[in-house]
């Protein structure tokens, strides 16, 4: 709580005397969000498109243009929107809507408030649209990844890292590392829309087939943990403290698996095509709005236990055209760096707002 109220003090400060024209709101927490827009902001201060920096409050600021990077940062269930200076333009980042989410009745206000909406799917502009949002006000660009960051590392790299954690040699090594616990705490209660039991179904029915290793991270595991004891599969789960330490992980997998019912991204299918490993993914989010099957992606339905435990079978039996798969992403990969997509934003919003 100390660290909190220091940080949202100093962030106040630099709102007041900083000399920024956009300001990335995140939350507090040292997650996902957050890694997006130090990316976001970054990369416009290296092209020199537009003055930029992080914040976790908007408190003092005025004349700015104001992005919110995520939709619990701008609305909050029972206390509504957010009050911001008259002043500012506001941006606001709304990934993914949940069945019966409570935020949407919230929609038609947003119209007098908010500059853009931006999304990084169809699936979540469409739902924005059927509720009530200016078509004028939507504009859907999608998440991008860290290309310097995010590499296939050499075999002795990879065969050091996976000695260090002790990850086993002679197993298929299927990774997952997507908060899927509600809440922050341990994460006993899946949440649903990311999919932890159809994860735990499939890896159960492939694990009669081959033998497996489970690695996750991200915080909020407690479910799929539980569900892989009671499976008898063994696995390794790290929280990492920093989030790009990420690309360490994804050069242990043999392959990823996303289960989601619902998603804004996901953000794995790029890190998985920037690593080089092979993806099994649901239908969801912008995985059908940039990916094609067994093109660079295994593409299933949602719900379909099935068609994951296929397409798991096919990428540990058939490496040839696994690989060939694999190459097509990695060639795909280079239009979603964060620079690329630092571009559409300035480009598509911010300069048409300044």
């Amino acid at each position: 709580m100390i660290k909190k109220i220091i940080l949202i003090i100093r962030d106040i400060l630099k709102n007041i005397f900083g000399k920024e024209d956009l300001i990335y709101i995140v939350e507090c927490l040292d997650w996902s969000i957050k890694w997006d827009g130090l990316q976001i902001t970054s990369s416009l201060n290296n092209l020199n498109l537009i003055k930029a920096d992080v914040r976790v409050t908007t408190i003092g600021l005025k004349n700015k243009i104001i992005h919110f990077g995520s939709v619990n940062t701008y609305i909050n269930i029972k206390k509504g929107i957010k009050k911001i200076h008259s002043s500012n333009k506001i941006i606001l980042t709304w990934f993914h809507i949940e069945k019966n989410d409570p935020k949407i009745k919230y929609v038609s206000k947003l119209n007098k408030v908010v500059d853009i909406i931006h999304t990084s799917c169809e699936e979540t502009a469409k739902i924005l649209l059927n509720n009530g949002l200016d078509a004028n006000k939507i504009l859907v660009i999608p998440l991008g990844v860290d290309v310097n960051i995010f590499k296939i590392f050499s075999d002795r790299k990879r065969l050091e890292l996976k000695n260090k954690l002790k990850i086993p040699q002679d197993k298929i090594i299927i990774g997952s590392f997507q908060k899927d616990g509600v809440g922050w705490g341990e994460g006993l209660v899946p949440k649903l829309i990311k999919g932890p039991d159809i994860f735990c179904d499939a890896i159960l029915e492939i694990s009669k087939k081959h033998s497996l290793h489970v690695l996750l991270t991200g915080p909020s595991r407690g479910y799929v943990k539980k569900r892989l004891r009671e499976m008898n599969i063994t696995y390794t789960h790290v929280y990492l403290k920093n989030y790009l330490e990420i690309v360490n992980y994804y050069n242990m997998l043999d392959l990823y698996i996303i289960s989601s019912r619902v998603e804004g991204g996901p953000k794995a299918l790029l890190e998985c095509w920037a690593t080089g490993v092979p993806v099994v993914s649901t239908r969801v989010g912008m995985v059908p709005d940039i990916s094609s099957d067994r093109e660079n992606v295994f593409m299933v339905e949602i719900d379909d236990i099935k068609g994951i435990i296929k397409s798991v079978d096919f990428i540990i039996n058939d490496r040839d055209k696994t690989l060939k798969i694999v190459d097509n992403a990695k060639e795909c990969i280079k239009k979603f760096s964060w620079e690329e997509i630092a571009k559409k934003y300035y480009n598509n919003i911010y300069s048409k707002i300044i």
